[in-house]
């Protein structure tokens, strides 16, 4: 349990750089209380439910997943999202224009460029035939994006390949599964908080796992 802000998260740092502009600065005029999952799904209701019970006077989260938990441990405390894929197609807010509740924020949604993305990724790949979509099944929003991409995928004549994963250990598995199966990996937002809690998993030779086992085009 981390309680500054992480020299990985600049968002967070400017986030935190403009509140003391505005007059809220941290350990003066404000207290802030910081949580990390660290790449485990589990640990978001936890987190929530400690904030919830503090009853504290507003909860900053980011994606959805984080995101669903406390909108499930509290229905009073304001909370604010920095950013998400698809906070309606996740549940998080009824509409964009009138999110009700308690909650409100920023959407990023993405899911509707992923015929440009593979538009992309075939001009990288001239001869893709199979892709494979790798997504954190822990976050709603990447779940929703893999999905996108597949049927996109599909529609082109594109063979694809749903690949979820929970927590790093699954990312090893998953990639060898794909040997001789697939031309490009497609890795959709927010899978990449399993990548980065993977690099602690690095062995002698300063490289991943995966590196070990073939080279995909990766998206």
């Amino acid at each position: 349990m981390r309680r500054h802000a992480s020299l990985r998260v600049p968002g967070l740092l400017a986030f935190v750089k403009r509140l003391g502009e505005l007059g809220w600065v941290e350990g003066k005029t404000v207290v802030i209380e910081y949580r990390w999952a660290d790449a485990r799904s589990e640990r978001y209701r936890e987190i929530a439910a400690e904030f919830a019970s503090r009853n504290v006077d507003v909860i900053l989260t980011w994606a959805s997943a984080p995101t669903l938990a406390v909108k499930h441990a509290t229905t009073t405390i304001p909370v604010v999202f920095a950013a998400q894929m698809d906070p309606v197609g996740a549940g998080v807010v009824a509409s964009l224009a009138r999110p009700g509740g308690n909650i409100a924020g920023m959407s990023i949604q993405q899911t509707d460029t992923a015929g440009k993305r593979i538009e992309l990724l075939r001009e990288a790949v001239p001869k893709l035939a199979r892709l494979a979509v790798m997504a954190n099944a822990g976050a709603p929003g990447a779940v929703l994006e893999m999905r996108e991409v597949v049927a996109t995928a599909r529609g082109l004549g594109i063979e694809a390949t749903s690949l979820e994963v929970r927590q790093a250990d699954d990312i090893f598995a998953a990639v060898e599964s794909l040997r001789d199966r697939a031309d490009a990996l497609y890795v959709a937002n927010r899978s990449a908080d399993l990548q980065q809690s993977r690099q602690d998993q690095r062995d002698g030779t300063g490289r991943s796992p995966a590196d070990h086992l073939w080279r995909p085009r990766i998206c």
